[in-house]
């Protein structure tokens, strides 16, 4: 909860679709390493694919796991990125019952990656004709 002037702000969480096994949120405070991990060890089961999703100040950190993941890969997987425009509402509450609450919206961009393994043929196709 944050102050501003004479109104506490709350900050709602975002709208989410349905998680899936396979989708990490990242934000500012995870331990990037342990996402890191998280996301490889999804690609190592039986998953094909991974889904990124980065919001706002996280879109860099979001953008630097999947290079991450890409890397380790060592050309088992591609990247496929979408952008996008998330809607968030703040709700201001006045410090004093004079006074009445009410709700802003604003937008903040978003970042979804999809990390997905490459099919086998494609993959040896590139191992045995070099460029």
């Amino acid at each position: 909860m944050a102050e501003k002037g004479a109104n506490l702000v709350r900050r709602r969480p975002p709208q989410k679709e349905q998680k899936r096994r396979n989708d990490i949120y990242v934000n500012r405070k995870t331990d990037f390493a342990g996402q890191l991990e998280r996301c490889q060890k999804i690609l190592d089961s039986s998953e094909q694919e991974v889904t990124i999703h980065g919001l706002g100040s996280a879109i860099n950190r979001a953008i630097n796991l999947a290079l991450q993941l890409e890397q380790r890969g060592q050309g088992t997987v591609e990247l496929s990125t979408t952008t996008s425009s998330v809607k968030l509402v703040d709700d201001f509450e006045p410090e004093d019952d004079d006074q009445e609450g009410y709700s802003k919206v604003r937008t903040n961009s978003a970042v979804h990656i999809r990390v997905y393994k490459k099919p086998i043929s494609k993959v040896d196709s590139e191992r045995t004709c070099p460029t």
